[in-house]
């Protein structure tokens, strides 16, 4: 499949032996053991696809990132195995409460006994469904509008910027929401002639829906921006107003 091989080199870290010495010496030493369980499962079960999920760099920051923002009521879309999700769970206070929606329980499920062991299945409200459906029902809820302070976005790509108008309405001002796959194989920065001699499919449909977001994420004054250049590009956006 073209989505499988498109994934054996998501990140944008061209070189093997650097990315190699960053994990050994950050990543790995320091990872949660709950986080090497799920993702030596979620190897175990999807093989090349696994890397579907956050790098484990990436989200060594997104937890620090969590608490340096005293984050407790996050949104995360795409959920896959849960490594993310996990990660954030681990992150949050012991009362914290975290969204998590996918219309995948199967997969959510191969990381769920993990979650579990550690100790913070609690956190987590898993909402099996699309994400436009279930984020509109949040907006209905009057509680609910402004009251997040923090969503990860890692799902379809042609659907981050409608999920963008109804999260504006969900984060509180300052809040954050982070969009991951926002450099897509670094490809976004190819040149037209260079993407007509692509043959990856998969990987040239989403280059071009991945620059139509960043251009529309660049141009919204409603958020302060910064595009980190980890794993395969996360955009980070705190609401100004």
């Amino acid at each position: 499949m073209a989505e499988e091989v498109a994934t054996q080199n998501k990140s944008i870290l061209k070189s093997p032996a650097l990315l190699e010495y960053i994990y050994e010496t950050y990543c790995y030493p320091r990872e949660h053991e709950q986080l090497k369980e799920l993702r030596e499962a979620t190897i175990k079960k999807y093989k090349l696809r696994s890397i579907m999920g956050v790098p484990v760099d990436e989200g060594q920051f997104m937890s620090i990132f969590l608490k340096v923002m005293n984050a407790k009521k996050t949104i995360e879309i795409g959920v896959f195995t849960g490594y993310s999700l996990l990660t954030t769970a681990l992150a949050l206070p012991r009362d914290a409460k975290i969204t998590a929606i996918d219309p995948n329980r199967e997969a959510y499920e191969i990381g769920l006994p993990f979650i579990q062991k550690a100790g913070v299945d609690h956190k987590i409200n898993f909402i099996e469904s699309g994400a436009s459906s279930a984020l509109d029902d949040l907006i209905n809820n009057e509680k609910e509008v402004g009251s997040f302070d923090f969503a990860f976005i890692d799902a379809n790509k042609d659907e981050y910027k409608q999920y963008h108008e109804q999260l504006v309405k969900l984060i509180k001002i300052g809040g954050v929401i982070a969009y991951d796959n926002t450099l897509w194989f670094g490809t976004v920065a190819l040149s037209d002639e260079e993407e007509l001699i692509m043959k990856d499919d998969f990987v040239k449909a989403n280059r071009k829906i991945t620059r139509e977001v960043n251009t529309f994420l660049a141009n919204d004054n409603r958020f302060e921006i910064s595009l980190i250049s980890i794993g395969d590009g996360l955009t980070i956006c705190r609401r100004l107003y």
